[in-house]
């Protein structure tokens, strides 16, 4: 089930909304989350349900005698932390790197080995995270142990960040297991941030989404220097715009039910380093990458080779976590190597701030072109074309000619206004320039109930709705 479904907005979501709204005592309201969570997964994955439940289950157990050994170093202590992160990454690679390490091996080696066709659970990447932070906090003493069941599956299987995320450590909401509180003001406000992202959903991602498909789908020697390069930024606004969007459905939908999560995106085409990219970019993974692989591998304490390591190391994995496919690792890779540029030979902060942001941009839209290539040699092909395809074969240019249309543009100048903060900024201005707080407040929730009808009419006549992130 998704967010921008039929099924979830006309049949989920209005049930939700009347569970936040009626259920006062946290307790029920937290066993009917858990249920409603269950029948979200179930709904589209009806056996690896089982998956994520063995998953939780095994990683409350392991994570109980963290108690005991939360002020001592002991033999024991590590063995039950190893195991769990071994039980995880297990878990993680057999289901979502099998077939492309036996893929890989045949290639190599000449090998005819079967390769393993295990369907891949949606969002295994996204909770098998948040267990294994919360069993690393526990043993860290980081945050105290979760001994009711009930609550630690609710925090895993909650069904806003369940599928794609944000990754929601424990240690930030372990205290609103307990203690929250909801009230019209917050449910009003979180209707209106889900709104927001599904208006970045359906509206922006999907018609842009749309187009890159069809360029993505021209052969090879059809490709040239404008629809590489229109590819390229076409897919860095479709990515940023369907991930945003899930993350402010799933911000939105948490705060319906008091719950406060971290914010997963600030604007990252607004930035003038690819290191600044990443403090912008998919928070969340950034933060739980830095906190539980960077910092044990020694962060930048250690002298500048190793720091230089463990920074590539830290986004070779985070490309290797996208997916099974080289594709990823080289766009890991190769965000990698600009941050390594930008520590140690090139510092784009001392520059002038629109060359800073050209050279920012034109990394960022470069390696999305790599991130959405089906093979490494089309995005090589497209890559090689974003610098001399100068080549305008008929197919070529009847494909740019049929993306200028008048919707198209209209939506475009949309998604690069929505990817400032210009309208936020504005509104704020004007509402503490006139004191006039209450009357932005009642334009947006204006706005907000005309885009969900232009959200109502986009599901009725497409249907055409992909999520990028479900597959990670």
């Amino acid at each position: 089930m998704v967010f921008s479904s039929a099924v979830f907005l006309f049949a989920f979501f209005p049930v939700y909304i009347a569970v936040v709204t009626l259920v006062r005592n946290i307790r029920a309201c937290n066993v009917l989350l858990v249920i409603m969570s269950l029948v979200f997964y179930a709904w589209g994955e009806p056996v690896y349900i089982l998956l994520m439940l063995f998953s939780i289950f095994v990683n409350y157990l392991l994570a109980l005698p963290a108690e005991k050994y939360r002020d001592v170093d002991s033999v024991k202590k590590r063995a039950f932390l190893s195991l769990a992160i071994v039980f995880n990454l297990t878990a993680l690679g057999l289901f979502k790197y099998a077939g492309f390490l036996v893929s890989t091996f045949n290639t190599v080696t000449g090998s005819l080995i079967p390769v393993p066709q295990i369907p891949l659970p949606v969002g295994i990447s996204f909770f098998t995270f948040q267990t294994m932070s919360y069993v690393i906090d526990a043993y860290r003493g980081a945050c105290s142990v979760q001994r009711n069941i009930g609550k630690f599956t609710l925090y895993v299987s909650f069904f806003p960040q369940l599928i794609a995320g944000p990754i929601v450590k424990y240690h930030d909401i372990e205290k609103q297991l307990d203690h929250r509180t909801t009230n019209i003001t917050k449910i009003a406000d979180g209707v209106r941030r889900f709104i927001v992202g599904l208006s970045k959903k359906m509206l922006i991602a999907n018609a842009v989404g749309s187009m890159v498909d069809k360029i993505y789908a021209l052969d090879g020697s059809d490709m040239n220097i404008l629809l590489a390069w229109s590819a390229a930024i076409l897919y860095s606004l479709q990515i940023y715009f369907d991930f945003s969007g899930y993350s402010d459905m799933a911000i939105g939908l948490g705060k319906m039910a008091g719950f406060k999560f971290l914010e997963n995106f600030n604007y990252p085409y607004t930035s003038f380093s690819i290191r600044e990219f990443w403090k912008r970019w998919h928070i969340s993974l950034t933060t739980w990458f830095r906190e539980y692989v960077y910092f044990p591998l020694g962060g930048n304490r250690k002298g500048e080779l190793r720091t230089g390591v463990n920074r590539m190391s830290v986004f070779l994995l985070t490309g290797m976590w996208h997916g099974a496919m080289w594709t990823f690792v080289l766009w890991g890779v190769f965000h990698g190597v600009f941050q390594l540029l930008e520590t140690y030979l090139i510092h784009p902060d001392k520059w002038k701030k629109p060359l800073a942001y050209i050279y920012a941009m034109a990394v960022v839209t470069s390696g999305f072109a790599i991130f959405r290539a089906d093979s490494i040699g089309q995005a090589m092909n497209i890559l090689t074309q974003m610098i001399v395809g100068f080549r305008f074969t008929d197919i070529g240019l009847i494909s740019i000619q049929s993306m200028i249309t008048f919707y198209n543009i209209v939506i475009l100048a949309a998604a690069f206004v929505a990817m400032t903060p210009i309208v936020r900024d504005t509104a704020s201005s004007l509402a503490a320039k006139y004191n006039a707080r209450q009357a932005v407040t009642c334009l947006k929730y204006a706005a907000s109930m005309i885009l969900m009808v232009l959200c109502m009419m986009s599901i009725a006549s497409s249907s055409y709705n992909p999520f990028i992130y479900f597959r990670f």
